[in-house]
């Protein structure tokens, strides 16, 4: 399999060039303020299919020729893309049978990209030859480092509906089921009397009366995703055919949540991701570590590519804001401290035209003579400073165990409480560890957890039999296992294990749940004596080898156990059963309250590094030799014990290391540090 992409420079700098928007007197513009800001590598040819084949098998590529030969005699290396995200208009006239069908039933109009069947045999067949043109064309010019295929799977166009998606689904199931029997058997088809007696009685799960076969929904997202990637091994085996280079697409991680992301990873050669941040969240930067931790981890630790973000305000969200001083730099800089070897924009220079003429570019409307574009050229010289960053990776001591088939059957109709949400109890766990400074993995709940000293299990309500059995085995070998509340439910049919919940993890937790007891709106629970509050949820608990270190003071379950600690093997596993908050507050001892507070126990207890005293505000991460130090503050904050050599300015540090409100510290460490 090819590697990652040799670029020159250290870490790619650039983003989406879309020429065609332009004439061509602005290109040589373009190149040279490209020459001047430091990029050194952009994706081209996104959207230009109507350009390269303007009628079905007529193909012209002198614009495209004439574009590459630019960028190519200015140095800029180029990430070539298939443009098979949005067809042309001639291939939706010419095949009506390949459009996309919504739930309902709707065929679901143009004028958008994503507006087709993932299981049109039409489709599939263009997009092929439009791939294989291009490789054959391309592949042996020098400027082309590397091929990027289509553009966000999913996006739009996640699941489709109609027929011919119907007709390939009856196979899917053929192939993973074997027969009718088995597919009723799996699916528990018995309750209400909904037995198949053929494949072709079989619909995908549209528009229907409340309560559909939740294993039908499974199915039907597992199969739509498998579409998907069969798109793309398509048009990346033709590819291949002409050239070795490195194939990737963007992903959308974590924010495209019908594509299984773990499914996807040994597909490319590379991973890249986009990441646009929600400029509404007050704690957006810790959602955007979490994204650049679990897009590293789906890489498999090895460093991955950030393929888009934004400079400043995207065009799409409720309120556009445009990111504060210093934040682009400090956003563009946390993603390479978690692991990305690249810093990539969409786009160049905003358009004019169309749904995204407000968002905003490396070039802005406002042109060279603007703060953003000096910032841009500031941030190239930055990059090109990190250049010994590249190709290092971050260890981590903590895992976070993250599941896409736990997220959609979660999130299914009927479950205990509408506030049950995946990503809640994930990003409650997860904050509570940047806060406590702690590097994070993610894993599947069935990958090697061998590595690390504790794992978290925050929201994993459908866990396989392995799966429950494999984070036994983590345990037993000496791991530190926490896990939240309402998991190890269901397998992967969404079936309930059997016997008392929590069936997955009954026996590693030495415990069961004798009952649910959601919480109304609004509603909390007071736990232990030191003033912890739940929400949303509390359980029934009954100890069968754990014993309870905090129990519920009040609410249905008042004198039951709460928080739960099980001595198994060489190890111990904890179960929290109600929401508890990731609070940022702590007493006049230090000690964190709610989640933090349990965790801070389980992370003396496995002995996970981390350092002390340090305000919330500032985010540290260590990739390889350089020491990474994010001020998210309106205060310098100083950092003790950083011995090396500051990367912007040189400077020597021997114990203290001071980073301004608002800015990026990058020492790379002396010695064996």
């Amino acid at each position: 399999m090819p590697g990652y992409p040799a670029l020159p420079g250290g870490i790619a700098y650039g983003g989406d060039y879309n020429p065609e928007q332009w004439p061509e007197e602005v290109w040589r513009e373009d190149v040279r303020l490209m020459r001047e800001a430091g990029v050194n590598l952009v994706s081209l040819g996104m959207f230009n299919w109507s350009l390269l084949e303007p009628a079905e098998g007529v193909y012209d590529f002198g614009r495209l020729d004439r574009i590459v030969d630019l960028l190519d005699s200015a140095g800029v290396m180029i990430d070539l893309a298939t443009p098979t995200s949005s067809p042309p208009t001639w291939f939706r006239t010419a095949h009506p049978g390949a459009r996309l069908v919504d739930r309902e039933g709707r065929v679901i109009a143009g004028g958008s990209r994503h507006s087709f069947c993932p299981s049109s045999p039409e489709y599939a067949a263009a997009s092929e030859r439009i791939a294989e043109r291009l490789a054959a064309r391309y592949a042996g010019h020098p400027a082309v480092a590397m091929w990027h295929v289509h553009n966000e799977y999913g996006w739009a166009n996640a699941r489709c509906y109609c027929e011919t998606s119907a007709e390939a689904f009856r196979d899917w199931l053929r192939e993973r089921h074997g027969d009718v029997a088995a597919l009723n058997a799996a699916w528990g088809t018995t309750f209400w009397g909904l037995t198949y007696g053929s494949f072709e009685e079989v619909e995908p799960p549209r528009i229907a009366p409340a309560g559909q076969l939740t294993a039908l929904q499974l199915d039907y997202a597992r199969f739509s995703v498998d579409a998907h990637i069969a798109n793309f091994r398509r048009e990346r085996d033709a590819i291949r055919r002409f050239c070795d280079l490195p194939v990737t697409t963007n992903f959308m991680i974590p924010n495209c949540e019908p594509m299984d992301y773990w499914r996807w990873a040994g597909e490319v050669d590379v991973v890249s991701n986009d990441h646009y941040l929600d400029a509404a969240r007050a704690d957006n930067h810790i959602e955007l570590a979490m994204a650049a931790d679990l897009t590293r981890s789906v890489a498999g630790g090895r460093p991955w590519m950030l393929m888009e973000h934004s400079t400043g305000a995207v065009n799409w969200q409720p309120r556009n804001l445009a990111k504060r001083p210093g934040e682009m730099r400090r956003n563009s800089l946390a993603h390479v401290a978690r692991g990305s070897d690249s810093v990539l924009f969409f786009q160049w220079r905003a358009s004019r035209h169309g749904a995204e003429k407000f968002h905003s570019a490396m070039l802005p409307h406002a042109g060279t003579d603007s703060g953003l574009w000096r910032d841009v050229v500031a941030l190239g010289a930055d990059l090109r400073e990190l250049a010994g960053v590249r190709g290092s990776r971050v260890e981590a001591e903590v895992a976070l165990v993250w599941d896409w088939e736990s997220y959609w059957a979660l999130e299914l109709e009927w479950r205990p409480s509408v506030d049950l949400r995946f990503r809640e109890r994930v990003e409650a766990y997860y904050e509570t560890l940047w806060r406590e400074h702690v590097t994070v993995d993610f894993a599947h709940p069935t990958a090697d957890l061998s590595a690390y000293r504790v794992v978290v299990v925050p929201s994993s309500y459908l866990l396989t039999e392995a799966a429950g059995k494999n984070l036994r085995r983590y345990v037993e070998a000496g791991g530190h296992l926490v896990v939240s509340c309402f998991s190890g439910i269901v397998d992967e049919n969404d079936t309930i294990h059997p016997g008392a919940h929590p069936g997955a993890l009954r026996d590693v937790l030495g415990l069961s749940v004798e009952e649910f007891h959601p919480l109304p709106e609004g509603g909390t629970v007071p736990v232990g004596d030191g003033g912890l509050t739940g929400r949303i949820w509390s359980e029934r608990i009954r100890l069968a080898g754990a014993r309870a270190v905090h129990a519920f003071t009040g609410g249905p379950d008042a004198g039951h156990p709460a928080v739960t600690r099980h001595e198994l093997g060489a190890g111990t596993a904890w179960y929290v059963a109600t929401a508890l908050d990731p609070s940022p507050d702590s007493d006049s001892h230090g000690n964190g309250r709610d989640l933090r507070a349990v965790l801070r126990t389980v992370l003396d207890l496995a002995g996970v590094s981390r350092p002390r005293g340090l305000p919330d505000t500032l985010e540290l991460v260590r990739r390889g030799r350089h020491l990474f130090l994010l001020n998210h503050g309106d205060e310098p904050v100083t950092v003790q014990g950083v011995s090396g050599t500051g990367v912007f300015d040189g400077a020597a540090h021997t114990g203290p290391a001071t980073v301004p409100a608002g800015g990026v510290t990058v020492v790379e460490l002396a010695g064996d540090t």
